[in-house]
């Protein structure tokens, strides 16, 4: 099951949380909420991703996207707390280098 709810909103920056897997059965729904989000105007997106456990190709481009869009309002997503399997493919990808990369304070 997939989940995306926003954790915190203001004016600038908006905290979304991921929970589940981003796979091509949820992708359209996820496209569709982070697109919407995107379109309110905020120019910065933190993606929670300390619960989501899977991400696929089609949420990786789906990702990209997101950042081609929010880089035009000169914004950036950053990507907050990934597990370590999803910290893995974004090195694997070379998208550890396009997308800002927070691990959560110890």
């Amino acid at each position: 099951m997939f989940e995306l709810n926003i954790k915190a909103n203001d004016n600038e920056t908006m905290v979304i949380a991921a929970k589940g897997e981003i796979d091509i059965y949820s992708a359209p729904s996820f496209k569709d909420k982070l697109y919407n989000w995107l379109d309110d105007g905020h120019k910065n997106i933190v993606l929670d991703f300390s619960d989501l456990e899977y991400i696929d190709s089609m949420g990786l481009g789906i990702l990209v996207g997101a950042l081609k869009r929010i880089k035009e309002r000169d914004g950036k997503i950053v990507v907050k707390n990934p597990r370590s399997t999803i910290r893995k493919l974004f090195k694997i990808t070379g998208l550890d280098k396009v997308f800002i990369m927070e691990e959560a304070e110890q």
